[in-house]
């Protein structure tokens, strides 16, 4: 039975015209491919509510929102990405925390970056996970707090020193980043 001219076929639909961009990485230098769903639509590579390939490229870069609110939404984008990398359990449940640690510090003691957003970038390279947190600055270089049982507060950044093999504060050009290293030593010395 002859198909109507209308009716498209994997062979016939139109396809996208050159490659699409986002976080820094084209759809075309992607590590995810692309596969055929059920119908033969040909399906991309998973997004995050960033707009970034999951599980794509060697590095990531979001920006989020300056507001507490993002720290789930940042973590859990962290994540996703780094399990579709392949990242072992324990080093994600680590990195959870010390994410979830220092865009709790950037919200609490710093300011916003010039456009009003938290910068977070994160690389994988052989299992070994460096996560950075960029913001505008606060008051005082942050530095891990003296031990105080009784303290309500002050515990974040002893929490990623005893996770991170190695972290660090750099400044550069009106941000603050604090940085760690997890699940092995980085290739970089504070």
């Amino acid at each position: 039975m002859p198909s109507s001219p209308s009716a498209a076929t994997p062979e016939t639909r139109p396809q996208a015209q050159g490659p699409i961009t986002v976080a820094g990485v084209s759809d075309d230098q992607a590590s995810v491919s692309a596969a055929p769903a059920g119908d033969g639509v040909v399906v991309g590579p998973t997004r995050d509510e960033f707009g970034g390939l999951i599980g794509a490229g060697s590095a990531r870069t979001i920006r989020a929102r300056w507001h507490l609110s993002s720290v789930g939404r940042i973590r859990k984008a962290v994540i996703a990405d780094l399990q579709a990398r392949g990242v072992d359990e324990g080093t994600l449940d680590e990195v959870a925390v010390v994410v979830s640690e220092l865009v709790t510090n950037s919200f609490q003691h710093a300011t916003p970056l010039h456009d009003n957003t938290l910068r977070v970038h994160w690389t994988e390279r052989a299992g070994v996970v460096e996560i950075e947190v960029s913001d505008g600055g606060g008051a005082s270089t942050p530095v891990a707090q003296p031990a105080a049982p009784y303290a309500l507060t002050g515990r974040g950044l002893r929490m990623v020193r005893s996770f991170a093999h190695e972290w660090g504060v750099a400044h550069k050009k009106g941000a603050v980043t604090v940085w760690a290293a997890l699940g092995g030593p980085s290739r970089r010395r504070a």
